[in-house]
């Protein structure tokens, strides 16, 4: 017997299970494969028999995984269905045959209910997994519940930063503990882009609080005191959104203030950040 259940998740969130219905598509369904590559899932669930969301308000949809495990990938509201017909099928839709057979065509809406969830929820579907519709007061075993990737820190080379997911992380140490561990453990040569205009900034981070305490620093007055980037604000107030931030070289933290800024100066000429970016000096 499991310790969390899908129903557990449900109520929590204010959802009656009796009003839900659960779906787990197949990959092995060669329709369902088709559509699922071709990003038209969403329309692929919308094709149904006549009352087949009849007496239910949501659907949640899983796709299979080994065994009899299910991952979530979506909760859609439930609406009107209408006979199909060959008006109705998208452009390029890879299997036009289901817009010529005698089904219903439902409008379902996808919600941010469980939206958390989505991509990380794995359920135990049960040993009736050829019963690929069913209602969520059956209940189904929480089999996992996996690391969010938008929280996890996946290495140096991977971190380019929007203004707002950089903000994210310096305020929250506990949903992001990894990167503030990763990020204060280092001196770094870094570059902000604004992608509004392409120009660049190249900086440096060292000292106390590493990479970590300079980027604060740009959450804390959106500008970090850099001439060039007041500049940007004085013309645009709102114009921090359009920053990105990214690490172009790590250092250790035995290296000396001096050797740091001459590694700056160097990527400064290399990316001509004086000449025709936002560096000042």
């Amino acid at each position: 017997m499991g310790s969390l259940y899908l129903s557990d998740i449900l109520r929590r969130n204010n959802l009656e299970p009796a009003k839900i219905k659960l779906l787990r598509h197949s990959k092995n369904h060669s329709r369902f494969k088709k559509c699922y590559d071709a990003g038209c899932m969403d329309i692929y669930q919308r094709i149904q028999n006549k009352g087949f969301f009849d007496k239910f308000d949501y659907v949640l949809s899983f796709v299979s995984e080994p065994g009899t495990s299910a991952k979530f990938v979506g909760c859609y509201s439930i609406g009107l269905g209408e006979p199909i017909n060959n008006s109705m099928m998208p452009k390029d839709f890879p299997v036009p045959e289901m817009f010529i057979e005698d089904s219903y065509y439902y409008d379902l809406q996808p919600t941010e209910l469980l939206g958390d969830l989505r991509e990380r929820l794995i359920i135990d579907w049960g040993k009736s997994a050829v019963s690929w519709h069913q209602k969520a007061t059956n209940e189904k075993a929480v089999l996992a519940i996996q690391a969010n990737p938008k929280t996890a820190f996946t290495g140096y080379e991977n971190v380019v930063l929007s203004f707002n997911e950089l903000k994210d992380i310096i305020m929250d140490k506990t949903l992001y503990e990894n990167w503030h561990t990763a990020l204060s453990s280092i001196y770094a040569i870094y570059l902000i882009t604004d992608v509004s205009t392409g120009r660049h900034y190249i900086g440096s981070a060292y000292g106390k609080g590493g990479l970590l305490g300079r980027w604060e620093q740009y959450v804390k007055t959106w500008h970090g005191n850099n001439n060039g980037m007041k500049e940007v604000l004085n013309i645009d107030p709102e114009g921090y959104k359009n920053f990105q931030f990214s690490i172009m070289q790590i250092l250790p933290k035995t290296v000396t203030e001096d050797e740091v800024i001459q590694i700056e100066n160097l990527y400064k000429k290399k990316l001509g950040s004086k000449l025709l970016g936002l560096n000042k000096n």
